[in-house]
């Protein structure tokens, strides 16, 4: 049975050509510590981090490649930056559609005293910036974190409106990008700290990601985790420089070789030719699941302001038997359930049961989109 992954919304597979040769080679070849050998191969090998941090900030249009902070993924640099800014007394706001990489360190922080507010999304996921600029003119606010699209339902959200509000308003607007980033042109000028993660969109390895933050906000922000860094190690504080300051301990150097491998594949290809094939893709599959009865895709009724990600409904038949089924029957892979996101599931009307997600990259067919409309039509059909 010939295999269709619809999954990319957790990891795009297949990954960037090129990203699995260039890391095998890193650990036959390659592999020494940055910052710590004081011979010429760890140098050289430190070249290529730095490659790395020049190729994001680039991609990001960010000024300041040492502003380039390496985490394993957006959930452990969405940890690293709420909580090292945020303090008892503090007040945060969000939206409702946002992934547990948000709200599970913010209910952490809400038990310490810091202030945390949810706007309400509409039931198709949008956001009215409205409502975002009525809770900053309300009160103080710290911080505005939210995602540029959401994992459940691929809805677009206003980010760039929403930094501007921040700008106004003396908020710090920090981003998360793990749904768009690689597909969309993102400009980090838009937020104060961008947070990604390399196994998406940007097409590399599982287990590197990063942030970005810009110099002015070094000092805001606590480390949350320290450790070696190969500089200043007579002095048992962190430094107090970038990148220095929130990379301790010892760098995930096949990782960040991998999504340099991503990088320059993404940087070959033509500008929005990406976000093009996906948005031909997602309206093909909308376009035919519209047509089967007893099927509700949630979200918006085209591409238009969406990922390449759908989520569907198939009450009253049972979601978990349909996604179990479009696997072991016809060999299509999707996500059922919740998706790390049960907000956003009670804004779009799908909580508790969730909804089956299908999630597409540039590397699917127009013949794997029609297979799994053919799929789904049958098992409706019975």
């Amino acid at each position: 049975m010939e295999r269709i992954y619809l999954d990319n919304a957790s990891t795009t597979f297949p990954k960037a050509p090129g990203v699995g040769e260039r890391m095998k080679e890193l650990i036959d070849t390659a592999a020494y510590n940055v910052g710590r050998g004081g011979y010429t191969a760890a140098y050289t090998t430190a070249e290529r981090v730095l490659d790395t941090r020049e190729r994001l900030a680039r991609w990001f249009h960010f000024p300041d490649p040492s502003g380039v902070i390496f985490t394993s993924g957006v959930t452990m640099s969405l940890n690293l930056v709420l909580k090292g800014l945020l303090r008892p007394g503090d007040r945060v706001v969000t939206s409702s559609m946002e992934h547990n990489a948000v709200m599970r360190p913010l209910h952490q922080l809400a038990g310490t005293g810091v202030e945390v507010v949810v706007a309400d999304a509409h039931a198709d996921g949008t956001l009215d910036p409205a409502r975002i600029e009525a809770l900053l003119r309300e009160k103080r606010t710290r911080a505005v974190v939210m995602m540029t699209a959401s994992n459940v339902c691929g809805t677009k959200m206003p980010y760039r409106e929403i930094g501007a509000l921040c700008r106004a308003h003396g908020a710090i607007f920090i981003l998360d990008t793990a749904q768009t980033a690689g597909v969309d042109d993102i400009d980090a000028a838009d937020a104060d700290i961008l947070t990604f993660t390399g196994h998406k969109g940007l097409g590399g390895p599982q287990g590197i990601g990063g942030f970005l933050i810009p110099e002015r906000l070094c000092g805001e922000i606590t480390p949350l985790l320290a450790g070696g860094t190969g500089s200043l190690s007579h002095e048992e504080e962190m430094p107090g420089f970038l990148p220095d300051r929130y990379e301790a301990g010892t760098l995930n150097l096949p990782g960040i070789i991998g999504l340099g491998a991503a990088l320059e594949y993404l940087e070959s290809q033509p500008a929005g030719a990406i976000a093009r094939r996906e948005a031909e893709l997602t309206d093909r599959f909308l376009r035919g699941v519209a047509a089967i009865p007893g099927v509700r895709a949630v979200g918006l009724p085209t591409a238009a302001g969406r990922a390449a990600i759908v989520s569907l409904d198939f009450t009253p038949l049972d979601n978990a038997e349909i996604a179990f089924r479009l696997d072991s029957e016809y060999g299509i892979m999707t996500r059922c359930g919740l998706h790390c996101a049960p907000r956003a599931h009670r804004t779009l009307g799908t909580y508790p049961n969730g909804t089956v997600r299908f999630a597409f990259s540039q590397y699917n067919t127009e013949a794997e989109i029609d297979r799994a409309i053919e799929a789904i039509g049958a098992l409706v059909r019975g």
